[in-house]
């Protein structure tokens, strides 16, 4: 299934947190704090100004971003967790 986010919505998917800490002590996931990165998947065309004009959206597929620890709503697709936010939840692009 593929899903188009609409307006200034972007789909995200998680990447992964470290398994070990600096120590070599490996973290079971259940103690795993939910990792803040990820990479995009689809955006929308974007919001409309006051004129009606498309604002540009600054992210595009593929980027690394960094989002609030509480951003977006958790959507599962053909059986993947992902999250779905606001590009204004985003703080970041990662380079």
């Amino acid at each position: 299934m593929a899903l188009k986010p609409l307006h200034d919505r972007v789909l995200v998917k998680r990447t992964e947190g470290d398994e070990k800490t600096a120590g070599g002590l490996i973290i079971p996931d259940s103690a795993k704090e939910k990792p803040a990165e990820g990479e995009v998947v689809a955006v929308g065309a974007g919001a409309r100004d006051e004129d009606g004009d498309r604002i540009a959206m600054d992210v595009k597929v593929g980027d690394k971003i960094l989002f609030g620890k509480w951003s977006g709503t958790e959507v599962t697709i053909d059986g993947e967790e992902m999250l779905m936010m606001k590009e204004s939840d985003i703080m970041g692009i990662i380079e």
